[in-house]
């Protein structure tokens, strides 16, 4: 089979012909139908620090897909050959303290697809079945493929109570886009989306967001006062990790407020925790993941009913051997949700 194939440490990938893999005890062979970049996949690609510290060469990356069982190994119940699936790529161990109360997508001893296993950028891939979200045949595949990001999207955004709330939304990447739309279905009254590039802000727009702002051009801080009567806004969602959009997010949420925050800084945050959190009494979850799998219930049941519609944050699709210009575009910050297909 075909695989994007990161062989060695350093920038770049290769597309390599690799024996297609076989499904041991409780896994799965899923033909990949189709699959999605991850700003993860991006690190891995550019070889950043992180990627340097983490990644052991040479391995199939990705991990976003959309697919069909062709094949099951000894022991699976969960799924079925014929199956149209998505996967939950962290795989975790069950047993932990955490994993048993609830909290498996902080395991403390998980391994992801792509990252620190061989990944689904490529024709066939292996998966634990237990990570195989069976999907309803009725959505569209390339949705299938972007559940996990929406599952981020929706485990930031119904973190605490949002319906009726005013929610800033700092950082238009596919997730921050996505969350706009989760926070209109799940009932906000009014959805403020801040970035500092105008081509996701007009994405942003079209999932849902009532107000646009450029925070390379005009002052957030002073704009979501002005929209909020000077109270600030009822919810915060930081989804850039930029520091500047952390401190003006906490800024702008009004006292007795909640926050969540999926964004991860490159550095440690200077940042005025006695102002912004303890003085104003609010709430401030860490996200990580989507929780496993209240979060994909939620996300199926918003695609079967059509309450959010992902088309507009998929912007570019490519075969699977257009990885480079994929990547590329990814580099270039003017995309959306970028797709190839094996």
């Amino acid at each position: 089979m075909r695989a994007i194939v990161k062989t060695k440490p350093g920038p770049g990938a290769e597309m390599l012909d690799v024996p297609i893999p076989v499904p041991k005890a409780g896994e799965a062979l899923v033909k990949v139908r189709t699959t999605s970049i991850c700003g993860t996949d991006q690190h891995i690609y550019e070889w950043n620090e992180w990627a340097a510290g983490r990644i052991k060469t040479p391995q199939i990356i990705g991990h976003e897909m959309a697919g069909e069982v062709i094949e099951i190994g000894p022991g699976v119940k969960h799924v079925k050959v014929g199956d149209i699936v998505a996967a939950e790529t962290h795989v975790v161990c069950d047993v932990c303290y955490l994993c048993r109360t609830g909290q498996a997508h902080v395991c403390q001893n998980l391994s992801i697809f792509g990252v620190d296993m061989d990944g689904v950028f490529a024709e066939y891939a292996v998966a634990p079945a237990q990570n195989l979200w069976v999907s309803d045949p009725s959505v569209p595949l390339d949705w299938i493929s972007v559940q996990e990001p929406l599952g981020n999207a929706i485990h930031t955004a119904l973190s605490g109570d949002i319906v009726g709330k005013t929610v800033t939304i700092f950082g238009c990447g596919p997730i921050g886009m996505i969350a706009c739309s989760v926070a209109r279905a799940c009932g906000a009254e009014k959805v403020i989306a801040i970035d500092i590039n105008p081509y996701r802000l007009k994405i942003a727009k079209e999932m849902g967001a009532d107000l646009i702002i450029n925070a390379a051009e005009q002052d957030p801080v002073a704009l979501i006062l002005q929209e909020t009567g000077g109270d600030g806004a009822d919810v915060f969602l930081e989804v850039s990790g930029a520091p500047s959009a952390i401190d003006q997010g906490f800024e702008t949420l009004r006292f007795g407020g909640w926050a969540g925050l999926i964004g991860v800084p490159a550095n440690p945050v200077t940042f005025d925790l006695t102002n912004h959190i303890v003085f104003k009494g609010c709430q401030v979850y860490g996200i990580s993941g989507r929780r496993m799998y209240d979060t994909w219930y939620k996300a199926s049941a918003l695609l079967r009913a059509k309450r959010v519609d992902l088309e507009p944050v998929i912007t570019h699709r490519f075969k699977l051997e257009e990885f480079e210009k994929a990547f590329d575009l990814m580099h270039s910050g003017q995309c959306g949700k970028i797709l190839l297909y094996p």
